[in-house]
């Protein structure tokens, strides 16, 4: 069984869901910045949950506010934009660490399974990774990859 299953994560209402509960399923997890450049990735983001969760697919949104304050204070106000701006319905999750000395367990998982360039960590917002129905990261696409640009990639995974 992959690690990942064995991390658990905080909804924003501070409830905690095991990873193991996306057993299963493709997904698509993206640390996500309401007031990065890179939000309207969030309407294509939206669009492949839509079109493939169906086929046991998901989309995780992980708020990261550790790239020049990109996000907002509260996860009320981030749930609030997200869903006002870009009709998102997809998981989002409580905002957290995803590089540096208090990086959550999921991004340490992540960053440690997939080969990012020059180093590891995370450098910007809208960092995806694919994981396999198995929990193996089988990709990893940088902050300026649009989320359709994936769509085979997420394709082959369901096929």
């Amino acid at each position: 069984m992959s690690k990942l299953y064995e991390i658990e994560v905080e909804k924003p209402n501070g409830e905690t869901v095991a990873m193991s509960d996306y057993k299963g399923n493709v997904l698509l997890i993206v640390n996500t910045a309401s007031k990065c450049g890179f939000a309207p990735q969030f309407a294509e983001l939206q669009k492949l949950y839509e079109k493939y969760k169906e086929n046991n697919f998901t989309v995780l949104g992980f708020p990261s506010d550790q790239f020049l304050n990109q996000e907002f204070d509260s996860t009320e106000e981030t749930m609030e934009f997200c869903q006002m701006n870009y009709g998102v319905n997809f998981p989002m999750f409580k905002k957290m660490d995803v590089k540096g000395k208090d990086k959550h367990l999921l991004f340490e998982y992540l960053t440690e399974n997939s080969k990012g360039l020059l180093s590891k960590e995370i450098k910007w917002n809208f960092t995806k990774f694919l994981v396999n129905e198995s929990g193996e990261v089988i990709g990893r696409y940088a902050p300026k990859t649009n989320p359709k640009d994936i769509e085979k990639d997420i394709q082959a995974q369901l096929a």
